[in-house]
C-alpha cells in the first residue's frame, strides 16, 4: 500500500497539488518565509483575495484560489508566535492551525495537500513541538486524503520530521 504521507525536502510552491498550506500572517497579506513566496508566485489575485478575508485568528484557517500557483487552492492558517508570552495555549492553537486547515480541506473535496513546517520560522515554534505537533495530527487525518506532503524547507527540519516519522511508523 502507498504511504499517504510523504516527507519531502523543498519548495511547496511548486507542488502541483489540490491544496497547499500557507503560514500566513494574521493579516493575510502576505510577509515573508513561506507566505511571501506563495503570495509572490500566486500574483496579485491572491493579495485581493486575501483582503477580502478581513484576515484570520491564530489557530484558523481560510480557503482561497491558487491562481498562478500549481496548486488549486491556497489554504491560510496563522501559527502563535510561540516567543509572545502574551499568547496563551499556543500548544494548542498550534494544532488548532493543523486541524482546521485539514477540517477545510475535507469540506472543499481535497484530496491532495501539502503543508510547510507551521510556526518554525519566524514565529520560532520549537523544532521538536512543530514535528510531533504535524505529524501527529497528520496520522489522524490520512484516512481523508490520497496525498499528505510534509513539506521542509530546511535540512533541520527534513531530518526532524523523517526521524520522528519512522519512530511513529515503527510503532504502527
Amino acid at each position: 500500500m502507498a504511504k499517504v504521507i510523504q516527507i519531502i525536502r523543498g519548495d511547496i510552491t511548486s507542488l502541483r497539488v489540490d491544496a497547499i498550506v500557507n503560514a500566513a500572517a494574521p493579516e493575510l497579506l502576505g510577509g515573508g518565509g513561506v507566505d511571501g513566496a506563495i503570495h509572490k508566485k500566486a500574483g496579485i489575485e491572491l493579495l485581493e483575495e486575501c483582503r477580502k478575508l478581513h484576515g484570520c485568528k491564530y489557530g484558523e484557517a481560510k480557503i482561497t484560489n491558487g491562481y498562478n500557483l500549481p496548486a488549486k487552492k491556497v489554504i491560510h492558517t496563522v501559527a502563535p508566535k510561540w516567543y509572545d508570552n502574551s499568547i496563551e495555549n499556543k500548544q494548542e492553537l498550534l494544532e488548532n492551525c493543523y486541524i482546521n486547515s485539514y477540517e477545510l480541506a475535507i469540506k472543499n473535496n481535497i484530496k491532495t495537500i501539502a503543508f510547510p513546517c507551521l510556526g518554525m520560522g519566524v514565529y520560532r515554534v520549537p523544532i521538536d513541538t512543530g514535528t510531533k505537533t504535524s505529524i501527529d495530527i497528520a496520522f489522524e487525518y490520512e484516512k481523508y486524503f490520497d496525498k499528505i506532503y510534509l513539506v521542509c524547507f530546511r535540512d533541520e527540519e527534513y531530518h526532524s520530521y523523517k526521524e520522528y516519522y519512522k519512530e511513529k511508523t515503527e510503532d504502527r
